[in-house]
C-alpha cells in the first residue's frame, strides 16, 4: 500500500471518501434547497395567487368600463322636476392615450365645428390635467356629429365619444345659485380618494350649491360592463353587465312655480328675496339675481362666458340671500318696536319730531326733512319716523335691542344645506369692545336704531325676522322635505298684545291710501291685505349740509348705480291671519318702495297666480324679455364687446399708416 504525503498532513485513500461524501452531501443539500423554492413558489403561484392570476389573465381578452351612476332627482315640493337627468351624446379626451394631441383637436374641430373658444378651453385643460382625467370636448352633441366621430373613432386614439346623461334644470338661471351645478372632478378630488368614478368619461358631480352639498345623496352608485376584445381591441361581445344605482331624490320645500316667478319679477335689478311658509318654517323661493344658467356650466362654460359673469358688476355668480351683507335700515323699526314694548315704553307714548334730533352738538336727522310733530309707536312704524326711534332707542340702550335682534334671528347661522353662509352682525355693547377696543357711543345707538352703523343682514335674515313676527315662534328655515329635522322653535314669549301693535302699524304701511310708506304695494287681491315694512339703506356718505337742505333723499335715489341707497322689504300676508313672510332686497334700486313693489306681485303669484303672470308679461316687455332672453343678449354684446377691443387693437395706429405720396392723413 502506497501512502501519499504532504508537508505536515498525511492523505489516506480513508480521508479521500470522507472528503467526496461530504461535499457531495452539501451539493444534494442545496440543490434540494433550490428545488423545493422552486416547487414552494410553484405552489403558491398556482394555488394562493390563483384568482389573481386568472384575473390578469382574463385583463387580456377583457375589458371592464364603469357606468357612471345618474344623480338623484330635485324636486319642489309638490315634486315638480328642478333638476333631472337626460340622454346625451359627448366627447372627450383621455391624454394618456392621445398620440398627436393637436392633430386630434384639429380633427375635432372641423368635425364637431369647434368654435376658437373651444379650441382654447380643450387645449388649456389638456395642459392642466394630469393624465388619467378626462378632459371635456363637448356635450350635449346631436346624433349626426355623434355618429361623425364614433365612425373615425380607430383613427382617432384617445378620443372618446360615449353616450350617457347629463344634468338639465328646467328653470335655468331662475334656480341657480339654489341648485348650484355640477362639473368635472378636480385631480385634487381624485387624489383625495382616488376612485376611479371620478376620472370615468361622462361622470361629475357637485360644485355649487345643493349639488355640492348634497353630493352623497344624490350621487347614486356605479355600474360596470364587462365586454371581450381582441388584441387590437375590437369588440367581440358583451359579457355581464351590473347596472348603475341611481341616487336619491331629493325634495325641497321650494315651490318651484313661485321660485321662477320670483327669479323673473326682479327683472333688471341685482337683488335678492325669500319666501318663508309661516306654519312649517319652510322656504318657499329663495332667489339670487343676476345668476348663471347651470345647464351651460354642466355643458362646460366657455373662457369668454366666464369672464363676461365674472366682470359684471351685478355679481351674478354670488348667491346675495345668503352671502349678501347689508344695512337693513327701516326693516328693523317693527323689531324695535316690540324692544320697546319689553322694556316698559307705551304703545301710547309720543316723542315730537321736528325732522332732527339731537346728540350733543350732533344732529341727526329724519328721513323727512319738515319731521312728523308728535307721533307715537303706530304712526312712527306706519310712517317710519328715524326721530321716534333715535329717541327711544336711546331710552333703552343698544343691549336691549340687540336681545331682541337675535331672538327674531338677525346675526343668526342657519342649518342649511349650503355651501357658505355670511351672518352679518347686530352689535351690542360688549362686541364693540370685544372688537374695535372701544366703547360704546350714544351715536352708535342712533344708528343701529335705524338700521344702519355696524348693522349687517342677510336678506334671509330678514325674511325669519318677518316670519317671526308674523307668527310669534322661533321658526326655523327648513329647505329639505326628507331630512329629519328638530322639532320648530316654540313661542317667541312676546304677548299678544306687543305683536298686535306691530302688526297693525306694519299693515298700515301699506293699506292706508298712502299715509304709509308703502301705499303702492298693496295687493290687488280682494279680502287679502299685505303687512310689511320698507327700508332704504344709504351706500355713499352724506354731508350734514346736505341734510340741511333736503337733498340726502335725492342723492340716495339717483346718480352712480353703485352709490344710490339699498332698498328692502319684510312683510307678511294676510295681515290678519299670517301665511307667508317675505324679505326683499334690491342692491342700490334708490328707496324701499321699489322692492315693496317686486314683494307684492310675488305675494299677488301665491293668492292670484293668472293676475301676476300678466302683470309679469308686461314688465318683461320693457325690460327687454325673460331672464333667458336678456341673458342671451348680454352674451352676445359680450362678444361684439370684444371683438370691436380685438379689432381696435390690430388696427395700425396713424404713425403706421402710409399714405400715397408718403404723406399722412389729415
Amino acid at each position: 500500500m502506497k501512502f501519499f504525503q504532504r508537508p505536515g498532513r498525511v492523505i489516506t485513500e480513508q480521508s479521500l471518501t470522507y472528503s467526496f461524501t461530504r461535499r457531495a452531501l452539501i451539493l444534494g443539500g442545496a440543490q434540494a434547497s433550490v428545488a423545493a423554492l422552486l416547487v414552494g413558489r410553484m405552489a403558491w403561484l398556482a394555488i394562493a395567487q390563483r384568482d389573481k392570476y386568472d384575473r390578469l389573465a382574463e385583463s387580456n381578452r377583457v375589458q371592464s368600463q364603469i357606468i357612471p351612476p345618474r344623480r338623484g332627482w330635485i324636486v319642489d315640493r309638490n315634486g315638480k322636476p328642478i333638476a333631472v337627468n337626460k340622454t346625451s351624446f359627448r366627447v372627450d379626451l383621455i391624454p394618456d392615450r392621445l398620440q398627436d394631441p393637436d392633430s386630434a383637436i384639429d380633427e375635432l374641430r372641423h368635425l364637431l365645428d369647434l368654435s376658437r373658444d373651444d379650441v382654447d378651453r380643450i387645449k388649456t385643460a389638456l395642459d392642466k390635467s394630469p393624465g388619467y382625467q378626462p378632459v371635456p370636448v363637448i356635450e350635449g352633441l346631436d346624433y349626426e356629429r355623434f355618429a361623425a366621430v364614433s365612425l373615425r373613432q380607430s383613427d382617432l386614439p384617445g378620443v372618446a365619444p360615449t353616450s350617457g346623461f347629463t344634468r338639465s334644470y328646467p328653470a335655468g338661471a331662475a334656480v341657480g345659485h339654489l341648485c348650484g351645478y355640477v362639473g368635472p372632478a378636480s385631480a385634487e378630488d381624485y387624489q383625495k380618494t382616488h376612485d376611479p368614478l371620478l376620472v370615468t368619461p361622462g361622470f361629475k358631480l357637485g360644485k355649487e350649491g345643493l349639488e355640492k352639498v348634497m353630493e352623497p345623496w344624490l350621487r347614486g352608485r356605479a355600474g360596470a360592463k364587462r365586454t371581450e376584445v381582441t388584441a387590437h381591441g375590437r369588440l367581440v361581445q358583451e359579457l355581464t353587465t351590473r347596472p348603475e344605482q341611481m341616487g336619491h331624490t331629493l325634495r325641497l320645500t321650494i315651490d318651484a312655480e313661485l321660485q321662477e316667478f320670483a327669479s323673473r319679477r326682479i327683472g333688471t335689478n341685482s337683488g335678492s328675496l325669500a319666501v318663508v311658509d309661516c306654519d312649517t318654517g319652510g322656504l318657499l323661493a329663495m332667489c339670487s339675481m343676476p345668476s348663471y344658467d347651470p345647464n351651460v356650466f354642466t355643458a362646460g362654460i366657455s373662457q369668454g362666458e366666464w369672464a363676461m359673469l365674472s366682470a359684471n358688476d351685478h355679481l351674478p355668480l354670488m348667491n346675495k340671500t345668503l352671502l349678501g351683507l347689508y344695512p337693513p335700515g327701516s326693516t328693523v323699526k317693527p323689531m324695535n318696536a316690540l324692544a320697546l314694548l319689553r322694556w316698559g315704553v307705551g304703545a301710547e307714548e309720543t316723542v315730537n319730531c321736528p325732522g332732527f334730533y339731537r346728540v350733543g352738538n350732533a344732529l341727526f336727522h329724519c328721513w323727512r326733512h319738515g319731521g312728523h310733530g308728535p307721533i307715537n309707536m303706530h304712526r312712527a312704524i306706519q310712517q317710519s319716523c328715524d326721530v321716534y326711534f333715535y329717541a327711544m332707542a336711546r331710552r333703552i340702550g343698544i343691549d336691549k335691542l340687540a336681545a331682541m335682534a337675535g331672538t327674531l334671528g338677525l346675526g343668526e347661522k342657519f342649518d342649511l344645506p349650503a355651501t357658505m353662509q355670511r351672518y352679518g352682525t347686530y352689535p351690542n355693547s360688549a362686541w364693540k369692545e370685544r372688537r374695535y377696543k372701544k366703547a360704546w357711543t350714544t351715536a352708535d345707538t342712533m344708528n343701529a336704531s335705524i338700521g344702519q352703523g355696524y348693522v349687517l343682514t342677510n336678506p334671509l335674515q330678514l325674511a325669519v325676522m318677518a316670519a317671526r313676527i308674523a307668527s310669534g315662534r322661533i321658526l326655523q328655515p327648513r329647505l329639505i322635505v326628507n331630512k329629519r329635522y328638530g322639532p320648530q322653535g316654540g313661542s317667541l314669549n312676546i304677548p299678544s298684545s306687543d305683536l298686535e301693535v306691530v302688526h297693525r302699524g306694519m299693515r298700515d304701511v301699506i293699506n292706508t291710501g298712502g299715509a304709509g310708506t308703502a301705499g303702492s304695494s298693496r295687493l290687488p287681491v280682494p279680502g287679502v291685505e299685505m303687512a310689511g315694512k320698507t327700508g332704504s339703506a344709504q351706500v355713499r356718505r352724506i354731508s350734514m349740509a346736505d341734510r340741511r337742505a333736503g337733498r340726502a333723499q335725492a342723492l340716495g335715489t339717483a346718480g352712480l348705480w353703485r352709490l344710490r341707497d339699498h332698498g328692502h322689504f319684510v312683510g307678511f300676508a294676510p295681515a290678519e291671519q299670517p301665511k307667508y313672510a317675505i324679505g326683499v332686497t334690491l342692491e342700490h334700486a334708490g328707496h324701499g318702495a321699489a322692492a315693496a313693489q317686486v314683494a307684492r306681485d310675488v305675494m299677488t303669484f301665491l293668492f292670484a297666480p293668472d293676475r301676476a303672470m300678466s302683470n309679469l308679461v308686461a314688465l318683461e316687455k320693457g325690460w327687454g324679455g325673460d331672464i333667458e332672453t336678456r341673458m342671451a343678449a348680454d352674451v352676445q354684446r359680450w362678444k361684439d364687446a370684444q371683438l370691436g377691443a380685438a379689432d381696435a387693437t390690430a388696427a395700425p395706429s396713424d404713425a403706421e399708416t402710409d399714405t400715397p405720396g408718403g404723406e399722412r392723413p389729415d
